[in-house]
């Protein structure tokens, strides 16, 4: 078993979301750590643990960012944190599920991430590197994030489901993180 941290400057947290039901608005999260502990035969991870800080949403839109920040949506304020527990990891490097809870605006509920293991190495430094891609679909109401407007056309501003997408690379915990 072997302990990873993120490596933040090449690891992502986006989410993409239905806006005025036709379009897609994409953003992503800035500030947010993992904890990952990973089996050294199968390169699957055993256990991971992640905090997002809410105010550090991004979708280079700053009065939509403002917004978003707010009560209306994640009250950043009140819940300055999203968190992630995994529960169970099941699978293979090439299809894992990442079972665990999601706290988001106060309101934690199971979900499940589909996830691939895509690859591990050294890096020019002699770092122990890993990476890692998975994605889930949530509801936003699930959470209590239920502020809308209705169209004049028909339909809302903004879509129930977030597609919810992470890109990590996480460094042996024992070695420093290089550039």
């Amino acid at each position: 078993m072997a302990t990873f941290a993120l490596d933040p400057s090449h690891s992502s947290v986006e989410f993409t979301a239905r806006h005025m039901v036709f379009s897609r608005v994409r953003g992503a999260f800035t500030k947010f750590t993992l904890d990952l502990d990973v089996d050294e035969s199968t390169n699957l991870p055993t256990a991971a643990a992640a905090t997002i800080e809410a105010a550090s949403i991004d979708t280079n839109v700053a009065d939509r960012d403002a917004h978003l920040r707010s009560a209306d949506f994640l009250d950043a304020e009140k819940f300055p944190t999203i968190a992630f527990l995994s529960t169970k990891i099941s699978g293979s490097p090439s299809a894992f599920a990442i079972d665990g809870t999601l706290t988001l605006h106060g309101i934690t509920r199971p979900v499940t991430l589909r996830a691939v293991v895509d690859g591990r190495g050294k890096d020019p430094w002699g770092n122990d590197r890993i990476a890692f891609s998975a994605s889930t679909t949530i509801n936003r109401k699930d959470y209590g994030l239920t502020w809308n407007q209705a169209l004049e056309t028909g339909g809302v501003l903004v879509g129930d489901e977030l597609e919810i997408a992470l890109t990590i690379q996480a460094v042996n915990a024992q070695q420093p993180a290089a550039v």
